[in-house]
């Protein structure tokens, strides 16, 4: 089934990715409303969007009520894993999505899932790193949960959104040399290097029904958003 107009509950739009996904749903008519739930502002504003402050992403049961009638949830919140961890990389990925989707799903049986993850993720779950066990982890968990549809977005590099400044200091330092060159290499090794259109449109299309499958690794993601 392919679901035309989409309703977004937005879990991260303040960071990198979710900067770049938001920006495309904000522009593109197949989203008809946004409700970015976070911790602080994201710092847009438009007539599609309504932000909810909520301190405490590990809990929503108590604005549960303003999560109600949408259809899609883009899930693009995360950290590094640079000096982190299992324990607290895990209870900040794999519990808060738990949290999240837990909520959501029964608020809104008809919604799609769609979640941002990394290029290499482990769907064994019993892999040498660290960030892509949990990462796996968390994109199971997801996969095995009765939501409309559920679509891994496992990223590679991305070129952010005009404006957007990173508040990790980690990201600031690497992107700042390589800031200027992102939109070339995008145009050169697009299945490696994606934009925020393109990005924006995969999670677009994943969450009305149109992906190709659920896993969608860099060169899907770019195939899917493209166009």
């Amino acid at each position: 089934m392919i679901v035309e107009d989409l309703k977004v509950v937005f879990i991260g739009a303040g960071g990198m990715v979710g900067a770049a996904v938001l920006q495309e749903s904000l522009e593109n008519p197949a989203v008809s409303a946004v409700l970015a739930v976070g911790r602080a502002p994201c710092g847009r504003q438009h007539p599609k969007l309504t932000e909810l402050i909520h301190p405490n992403l590990f809990d929503l049961k108590p604005v549960a009520e303003r999560l109600k009638g949408y259809n899609a949830c883009f899930y693009t919140a995360g950290v590094t894993s640079a000096g982190m961890n299992e324990a607290d990389y895990t209870r900040i990925i794999y519990g808060m999505t738990k949290a999240v989707a837990e909520v959501l799903l029964p608020l809104n049986p008809d919604m799609a899932m769609v979640f941002v993850s990394g290029m290499r993720s482990d769907s064994t779950e019993k892999g040498k790193v660290m960030w892509a066990r949990v990462k796996g982890k968390t994109e199971n968990l997801l996969l095995s949960m009765p939501f409309r549809s559920v679509t891994i977005i496992r990223l590679a590099g991305l070129v952010p959104a005009k404006g957007f400044r990173s508040k990790t200091f980690l990201y600031r330092i690497l992107y700042a040399p390589l800031g200027p060159v992102l939109p070339l290499l995008a145009r050169l090794f697009p299945n490696a290097v994606t934009t925020p259109r393109i990005l924006g449109r995969a999670f677009i299309r994943s969450a009305q029904g149109r992906a190709p499958k659920q896993i969608l690794e860099p060169a899907d993601i770019h195939a899917l958003g493209a166009y």
